[in-house]
């Protein structure tokens, strides 16, 4: 993955970028949409309590005690665009002690794990629903000097009040595969302009560089993925290792599981529990020992925390017992699948297991991030669906850090056979290791480019007057909940 020479965007905003129809029309729509949005949210918050906080923060209405100016904004929509976003502030800290971080995101487990990145002098709130009148309350009130967006979040009106108002605004460790391109050129009338109104686009790879510049994106360059850049968790890692001298049975973790994927798995385990299936060529040549499924401790770790317990009652459903990691360090007993239903704690599981199969990758829905196993030294097996990570995966297949299946019925046949070759499964933990290692510095660049673009805007200046648009009163009042808690208002360092 070599990155491209970066320009910097020259930043000569017109003095008035004039509303296209389109972008009226689309604005009625999501002010239409509002009660919609209300009533998921209240539906998401009876399994997801993170949902039913400061609601009214997504319709622009925040505390007065959040104000403010000259912030470094960041919005990470969820988990995922969350953990990158550290990674990124973690460097802007270093580059630029200090600095006043205002942290955006759209869902409860993105609003969670943010929360862990906030210092003093920061401020976290949800992202304004994608109203002009929303919109407008929320750059009114924090006045960002620089704005960034994590990986494919663009958002039509917000891109244009931020062209409107000068405020450069950066996609960052940008990704779009093709399913979603295709998908953005349906809604052309609308994507185009907002890809067109970022200042800048850094990608991930040159393939997501060539897709978004089709769409009228400015990339400034090609950096890499920040999530190379993750260093795993060393006491966790420590931790992995203590409980594995307490387990009899070698681990196969089946990390960030979807819907629809744990039955794929529980349904090959009952066939292979006690035969062993027919192992791949290679492993047969050498002797090695034939494993059943039931030589070796399975554990699930689905991606949604809100499908623990159904997942859970999955498994004992298909006629195993089910141990929760939940409950402390307790060593799962004899057929028993082990439930990883914890939050944070993936590095732990990567470094209990001997190796690990990818979520997201034996449904049609593009795979998850196999760079954290990778790091941690875990020989990861993907299936056939991995386009959210198209090079990431196909870099550490070339890299013998990972193995591509059809199915999962193959996934266990090979998991099974590579539990058994310890040579071979040293050999690909090293190979994880040397692939997550040869592709760091994404984070260094990116910061870089994003100071130098934040050079470039003028002196922040008294707020005018804050004029909104006319929001008709669609629906009912939802009452908020209380803010969590007020924070200084951040004074130095600043982004010039």
């Amino acid at each position: 993955m070599r990155p491209v020479r970066h320009a910097v965007p020259d930043l000569n905003f017109p003095e008035s970028v004039r509303r296209s129809f389109s972008l009226r029309l689309y604005g009625l729509f999501t002010r239409l949409a509002q009660p919609l949005l209300r009533r998921k949210l209240r539906k998401r918050a009876v399994s997801e309590p993170g949902y039913a906080v400061a609601v009214e923060e997504r319709f622009g209405q925040y505390d007065s005690a959040f104000a403010g100016t000259n912030w470094c904004w960041v919005h990470a929509v969820s988990l995922g665009e969350t953990r990158a976003a550290g990674i990124l502030i973690a460097e802007l800290r270093r580059q630029l002690p200090g600095v006043p971080v205002l942290l955006t995101h759209g869902t409860a487990t993105g609003r969670e794990e943010g929360a862990k990145l906030l210092e003093d002098g920061d401020l976290q709130v949800w992202q304004p629903w994608d109203t002009p009148q929303a919109v407008a309350r929320f750059l009114d009130r924090f006045r960002p000097r620089i704005g960034v967006l994590m990986e494919t979040e663009v958002w039509p009106e917000l891109t244009a009040a931020c062209a409107e108002r000068g405020i450069p605004l950066a996609l960052a460790n940008a990704r779009l595969n093709e399913k979603s391109l295709a998908s953005a050129e349906r809604l052309a009338w609308l994507s185009r302009p907002a890809y067109s109104s970022l200042a800048a686009v850094w990608a991930q790879s040159e393939a997501d560089a060539h897709r978004l510049v089709s769409l009228g994106a400015k990339v400034a360059g090609v950096f890499g993925n920040l999530k190379f850049d993750a260093a795993p968790d060393p006491r966790q890692l420590a931790h992995a290792q203590a409980l594995r001298a307490h387990l009899p049975k070698p681990v196969v973790v089946f990390a960030s599981s979807r819907d629809g994927e744990e039955r794929q798995l529980l349904e090959v385990l009952r066939h292979f529990w006690v035969s062993a299936p027919v192992e791949p060529a290679r492993a047969a040549t050498k002797g090695l020992p034939k494993l059943r499924a039931s030589d070796v401790q399975w554990m699930i770790v689905p991606r949604h925390p809100q499908r623990f317990d159904e997942v859970a009652a999955l498994i004992e459903s298909m006629g195993f017992a089910c141990a929760r990691r939940s409950n402390a360090d307790a060593v799962p007993g004899e057929n028993e699948v082990w439930l990883g239903d914890s939050l944070g704690e993936m590095a732990l599981y990567y470094g209990l297991a001997d190796v690990a199969l990818l979520g997201g990758s034996f449904e049609p829905l593009g795979g998850q991030n196999l760079i954290e196993a990778a790091a941690c030294g875990c020989p990861v097996i993907l299936g056939p669906s991995t386009f959210n990570f198209a090079e990431a995966s196909e870099l550490a297949i070339a890299g013998g850090a990972a193995l591509r299946v059809e199915d999962m019925m193959q996934a266990v046949v090979h998991a099974l056979a590579l539990v058994a070759d310890k040579q071979r499964n040293a050999g690909m933990q090293q190979a994880a290791q040397v692939f997550a290692s040869s592709h760091r510095g994404a984070a260094e660049r990116t910061v870089t480019a994003l100071l130098a673009l934040a050079r470039q805007v003028p002196e922040p200046t008294e707020p005018p007057p804050a004029v909104e648009p006319a929001e008709p009163v669609l629906e009912p009042t939802f009452s908020p909940v209380e803010a969590e808690q007020e924070r200084r208002e951040p004074i130095e360092p600043r982004l010039d």
